[in-house]
């Protein structure tokens, strides 16, 4: 199997994904369905899909990989269509050596293209304290905060400091310096890159995700010495985010914490990727939560369950429930209903917001950014 001749075919297709593995053919993933090649490529045997992804690891990554039986890299193709680059994951499985690829774009959208709210855009522009993008893999959180941090850098003369697993997009310099770090290959853990970061003179702090007391500890620590700090965590709401931070930490410690995240929190955007009703294409909902003065009392109080009256009732300032998302959506034409009820974490408010008779998508949390307007409101 030719290497560059399969991701050619995959960023011709428009594919997220690309899977390897042995005694199957190789797969694609569009528009969020998975499916195999199998009328175009024999099942790959174990020794070429080994010798295919061997090929693309340094003798440190061949290493880490005998040693932990598994790796995260990023690595790129010169393709007909352009350089290419791609996140990948490595691992060992019953049959064999397996790999799945992650298509990175070349170009980091514009909130336009992401139909980005504004409410959302605004948090480039908050000078400190912690943004959090949450929601299940490959549901776009890289994405929205890249075109977050270049935003940053096309406004801001700022240092701005990614640490990730592994580097996904790469940014041109602009208004900006721009530090980015690599686990394995530029530090040895989010937590040692986070310990020098603080010395490093940064304004804004790129963390790829808080997996564990240590990383969590010390963004909190960042955003509250001034820095504006961006990362992500796999939870599917609001309050479910606040929970799983507070709960890393020992019960001694808990109070603390609720009061330390009270104070730096700027706000929580939980994402999900939909099929479009077209059959092409996928597009965003979003919940989006804004660190209000009540919502800062809720959670220093330890009263994270009530944060979803918050966002119901915040919808004029800019929060918006994922169900009020998912409902201007279906209204929109955008996804179908079947969909929307799939992805509600509280189906019944779907249906409410549907049903509504006074139901508006004029509210600040719906609203495009556009943001030449929002540059010439300041």
């Amino acid at each position: 199997m030719n290497l560059p001749e399969l991701m050619e075919l995959a960023v011709t297709r428009r594919v997220s994904d690309v899977h390897l593995a042995p005694e199957r053919s190789p797969a694609f993933r569009v528009d969020g369905a998975l499916r195999a090649l199998s009328d175009e490529y024999q099942p790959l045997s174990a020794e070429e899909c080994e010798a295919v992804i061997l090929s693309m690891l340094s003798a440190k990554q061949l290493h880490t990989l005998e040693e932990r039986l598994e790796i995260d890299i990023s690595h790129s193709l010169d393709l007909p269509s352009g350089r290419t680059r791609f996140r990948v994951n490595i691992h060992r499985q019953q049959r064999g050596l397996a790999a799945v690829f992650r298509l990175i774009s070349n170009i980091i959208p514009s909130p336009e293209d992401l139909t980005m709210e504004e409410s959302i855009y605004r948090f480039s522009k908050v000078p400190r304290g912690l943004v959090l993008f949450t929601g299940a893999t490959g549901t776009g959180k890289s994405t929205t905060m890249a075109c977050l941090i270049d935003l940053v850098n096309q406004r801001s003369p700022k240092h701005i400091l990614t640490v990730e697993d592994p580097i996904e997009y790469t940014y041109t310099e602009k208004k900006s310096c721009i530090t980015q770090r690599e686990l394995g290959m530029h530090t040895h853990g989010f937590g040692p890159a986070l310990k020098s970061a603080l010395r490093e003179d940064p304004d804004v702090i790129l963390v790829g995700e808080m997996r564990d007391l240590e990383t969590i500890h010390l963004a909190l620590t960042a955003s509250e010495t001034g820095h504006l700090v961006f990362s992500t965590l796999h939870t599917s709401d609001t309050s479910q985010t606040v929970d799983r931070i507070i709960d890393v930490f020992p019960a001694s410690q808990q109070a603390l914490v609720r009061s330390q995240l009270a104070a730096v929190l700027q706000g929580i955007v939980t994402q999900v990727l939909l099929p479009r009703a077209s059959g092409t294409g996928r597009v965003a909902a979003r919940e989006i939560l804004l660190a209000t003065p009540a919502v800062r009392t809720m959670i220093r109080e330890g009263n994270s369950h009530q944060l979803y009256n918050a966002l119901t009732g915040g919808i004029k300032v800019g929060m918006c429930p994922l169900e009020l998302s998912l409902a201007a959506k279906v209204r929109q034409g955008l996804i179908t209903e079947k969909i929307a009820e799939r992805e509600a974490n509280r189906p019944t408010m779907l249906h409410d917001y549907l049903n509504a008779q006074n139901f508006t998508f004029d509210v600040p949390g719906l609203a495009v950014a556009r943001p030449e307007e929002i540059e010439s409101e300041e």
